[in-house]
Order: C-alpha cells, then structure tokens, then sequence
C-alpha cells in the first residue's frame, strides 16, 4: 500500500495496531467459549477486557526480536499489560488459529467496505444510464462502427457486469468468513469442536470443516478471484472511456476541473488520467490471483509459505480495489457526454448500419440469407468506398428492387425500430 491509493479506512483496517486487536478480539473470544466449558476460571475474558488494555505494537516488535515468534511475543505483552489472568489466553490453542481466524475477521471486513464502494459505483451506472437510454450512438465490433445501440445501454452493460462483480463479491466474503479453533493440526486433541464453534459464533465466522492446522487457502484465492474480477469490471468501463474521450471520437470524456492541467508541456490537453489510471491498478488486484491461487497447495498440515504472501496481497489488492471503486464511481458520476458528438458519428457510417435490416428483409421475400448477404454487400461496400449513398445503391440495383419497393427499402432504415428496445434493456439493467 502506498498513501496515494490507500483510503484511510483500509490503512487503519490494515495497520499494525488493527492487526493486533484483531488478535486479542479472536483470544477473548476463545477464553469466553472455554470458560462456557470449564476449562478456564469464570471470568478471565472479563477482568482482561476490564483492564482496558492498550496494545502497543512496537512493544511486541521488540520482544519478536528475541523470541522470533509473533504470535507468541503478542501473547507475552499481553500479560504483561493483563497480568495473572492472561496466562489462561490461548490455551490449546496453536498460533494459526489467532492468524487465520483474524485474517478472516479482517478480509470480511474488507469486504463489506469494499460492497459499500461498489453500491455507489452501481447507483452512478444506474443513474447515468437511465438517463442516456434514448441516446443513440453507433456500436462498435473489432472498433469498426457495426449497429447502432444507444450511451445508455453501453453503461448498463457495464452496470450488469459491475453488479454480477458485486455478487460473486458476497459470495466471496460467504466462502471466506471461516476460521479455526482447533489446536495444532486441527484435531481438539485440547479444546472441543463446541469451544470452536461458539468462539467463532461469537465473531461472526463458521467453522472450516477439517482445518488440518490452518483453514484451507482455496477459501482467500475465491476471495482475491472475486476482486479480480471486479477490477477487471472497472478496467473494462475505463477502457471505453479512455476510447471515447479519444479526439477522434469525442463522445465523452472525463470531468476537466477548474484548474487542472493536462500536461507540463502542452496547455490544451485534457487526458482521460482517471481512467488510465484505473486500468493501471487493475493488474495489482489481478497480480494478487496467482500467489493466492498458489497458497493453496501447502506442505501436509501445514507450512508458512502462504503467510508471507497474505502479508502483502490482502491489504495491497483490498486497499487497491477500494481505490478503484471510489475512482470509478466519481468518474462515471463527473462523465461529460456529448450527445451531438455521439450522432455524428453515428451519421459518419452513411446508413451503412442497416445493411441487416435489408439483408434480413430479402430473406423474407425468399431469397437464401448468402444470395441476400452478397447482394446487399454489393452496394455498402460502394457506399463504403464513397461513391454514392447505399440506399441510393439498394434501389438502383435491379434485383433488390424486383424483391423490395422504395418504400420496404426506407423501412429497413428505421433508427426508432432498431431502438426500440433500449429503455427495456437499461430497465432490465437496473432491476435486475
């Protein structure tokens, strides 16, 4: 993480000190559910909470640098800070399960942050398609000009992936919401499934079915997949931005401040910045999906090889992502449409779009769709080259005009009918 993408809800979540209460939340959580049990002194949790402890990280960093163990220097500050009674934290207990069922209380947390963000990224979707439904514009196949559709229904295709992200996203925080209170190598040998199964109760969590001695890693790389995914939501729309902003295209752009400056060397540049920068931070959260998906194959019960890399990949693609979302969401907000824009070039294709309409139309009449396809091509691509109008060139030619009248010609060229679905598909968008 680095402070310029980093909303400072995420470097708190991920600081040092979040990362430490996390710990003793998981701990008390576990005395309370012995105590339950009678394996602990009624009443330990609550003296230490009673104490009102303050962690002090540095403090655990220094005692780490001699027992070399962090959980086990944590656990030492603490009684140093609770006395007496913490001698009763973490009994049988193994260090992965603080780890991993903190890092699940953490992830989780994440991604209910991160589900907000993406709430306001699906209203200003919403809201923009809506109100560009009826906007027509030329769509686009292999960046050739292919029929026209409308600016509202292009946002509401990213609306309906963006929303399709925010579910597998649910999905994610479900899978990954596990933790353990197992002991070494998962088997109670010391606690009981039922110690287990309040303690995380009472956080929020379920149990991993055989944890072995940590919680199983496919749980964290469905996690970083289903935020890889979301990114690659979000690099898709500010691709199409970064197009249409394009001089040549000119349909949109991003919002220019009051104030802002393009370029150190030339004044009159405004550069689509916000989305170039959103398809760079893409690759970070993706770049998070392979050494997630490789800590899942760990040595027997378990090794530490996927410690170090959670370490770094949860808070870089939560905090990353969290970033986008918020970037995103203000960019599709402040976006600049430019209607008059959006029909030029529309017009620029001559007609050319309803090549279909009349291919379909001879099909009607009898004709083989192939014959129909040749025949039509045969005028576009005159119309194509300049020389003429292509429904001038479709009622010169001799055998359209022994199948269809001026007037079934004119017909194909409906932009109303080819339209007409526009407001339905954003509605559908939306409500879905």
């Amino acid at each position: 993480m680095i402070p310029r993408y980093s909303p400072k809800e995420f470097v708190e979540l991920w600081s040092e000190k979040s990362r430490y209460t996390t710990w003793l939340e998981v701990e008390l959580a576990a005395c309370e559910a012995m105590e339950a049990a009678g394996l602990v002194p009624s009443g330990t949790a609550r003296s230490i909470r009673q104490k009102q402890i303050v962690l002090d990280p540095k403090r655990i960093e220094e005692i780490e640098a001699t027992t070399r163990h962090d959980v086990i220097a944590f656990l030492t500050h603490v009684e140093e800070l609770a006395g007496e009674p913490a001698r009763w934290l973490h009994r049988g207990m193994t260090s992965s399960d603080v780890l991993d069922t903190s890092l699940a209380l953490l992830l989780v947390r994440a991604a209910d942050s991160l589900l907000g963000r993406t709430d306001r990224l699906i209203a200003a979707l919403a809201g923009r398609a809506r109100e560009h439904a009826r906007t027509p514009m030329i769509g686009r196949s292999h960046g050739i000009h292919a029929e026209p559709t409308t600016f509202g229904v292009a946002l509401a295709g990213h609306l309906a992936e963006v929303k399709r992200g925010r579910t597998r996203l649910v999905r994610a925080r479900e899978e990954v919401a596990v933790g353990k209170i197992a002991g070494a190598v998962g088997t109670y040998a010391h606690l009981s499934p039922e110690i287990e199964e309040q303690a995380l109760s009472a956080l929020g969590l379920r149990a991993e079915t055989v944890s072995t001695q940590v919680v199983a890693r496919d749980h964290h790389a469905a996690f970083f997949n289903a935020m890889a995914l979301l990114a690659s939501a979000i690099e898709r729309l500010a691709t199409n931005v970064r197009h249409w902003q394009r001089t040549e295209v000119g349909e949109a752009e991003e919002r220019f401040a009051k104030g802002q400056k393009g370029s150190s060397a030339m004044p009159h540049k405004r550069n689509p910045v916000l989305s170039e920068n959103l398809c760079g931070l893409s690759r970070i959260v993706r770049a998070a999906v392979v050494p997630a998906l490789e800590n899942v194959a760990l040595w027997h019960e378990r090794d530490i090889s996927h410690s170090s890399v959670e370490r770094m990949i949860a808070p870089d693609a939560t905090t990353t992502l969290a970033f986008m979302l918020e970037r995103a969401a203000g960019l599709v907000e402040g976006l600049v449409v430019y209607p008059a824009r959006l029909q030029q070039n529309l017009d620029q294709t001559g007609e050319l779009f309803f090549s279909e309409a009349v291919m379909l139309a001879l099909v009607h009449k009898g004709l083989p769709r192939q014959r129909a396809y040749e025949m039509v091509q045969r005028s576009a691509m005159r119309a194509f080259q300049g020389e003429g109008a292509f429904r001038g060139f479709l009622k010169e030619d001799g055998e359209i005009s022994a199948l269809l009248q001026p007037s079934e010609i004119d017909e194909c060229f409906d932009l109303e009918h080819a339209l007409r679905y526009a407001t339905k598909l954003v509605e559908r968008a939306i409500n879905s």
